[in-house]
């Protein structure tokens, strides 16, 4: 574990990325033909991870305006408003099938008024300045091509004060039974992740370093920042 907090504000980082920072081909987005089976795997995950989470996020705050990004079916929000009523949040991902799913997700467990889901990008956010209260990301940061516009939206969508919390990647995949995913799968599904595996599109995912996290945080405008390196994933709480 690494954990550093910068107070003072330092210039912007003008070449934020390293070459050795973006070695693989990025999707920003879940292609549709993956959107069921990534869906049946974040299912599983549930109770194992996005609830650990949900308790963290919680703990932290109880009310007001959050923001997920990235955010998939939508198990991460469904779960904290599950222990803070008083939150609002908006989900916003780049796939249309899997904001369809959050919205059905919150629907079937009548939280469709505490959350709302749309179809948007994440460096190009539609809110205006200052708007959340808390900006969460779980498993997008590693997929982006340009992190450092996000992050700058993030900044800029955040009150004064508040924080951005962004793990990744997601540390799911010890919480997901292989087998029985597979098991769950249909054979349109299974072609699909076969086919993307043969043409080598699904490769391992690569993680930031802390070194290489750091001059992105700075180039977005954010200088009080907390990285905790675990295992396979990186946590960065952030504050405006």
């Amino acid at each position: 574990m690494s954990i550093r907090w910068t107070q003072n504000p330092e210039p912007r980082t003008q070449n934020p990325e390293p070459s050795d920072m973006k070695p693989w081909f990025k999707y920003e987005r879940i292609p549709g033909l993956l959107a069921t089976s990534y869906e049946k795997a974040s299912r599983m995950v549930i109770e194992g991870y996005y609830s650990q989470v949900a308790g963290e996020i919680v703990s932290h705050i109880q009310q007001g305006a959050m923001l997920d990004l990235g955010t998939g079916p939508g198990y991460l929000p469904i779960q904290i408003v599950k222990r803070a009523p008083h939150l609002k949040i908006t989900g916003v991902d780049l796939s249309r099938k899997l904001i369809d799913m959050a919205k059905s997700n919150a629907q079937k467990v009548g939280l469709s008024s505490q959350l709302s889901f749309e179809v948007g990008n994440s460096a190009r956010l539609r809110f205006d300045n200052e708007t959340f209260d808390m900006v969460i990301s779980t498993g997008m940061l590693h997929s982006l091509k340009k992190p450092v516009d996000v992050l700058a939206e993030i900044y800029r969508v955040l009150k004064n004060g508040a924080d951005a919390w962004i793990y990744d990647p997601a540390n799911v995949t010890q919480y997901i039974d292989r087998k029985k995913w597979k098991a769950s799968l249909n054979l349109r599904e299974r072609f699909f992740l076969w086919l993307f595996g043969l043409l080598g599109l699904h490769k391992p995912i690569a993680t930031y370093r802390r070194d290489q996290v750091i001059p992105i945080l700075k180039a977005a405008g954010f200088m009080k920042y907390q990285i905790d390196e675990h295992e396979s994933e990186i946590r960065i709480k952030l504050t405006k």
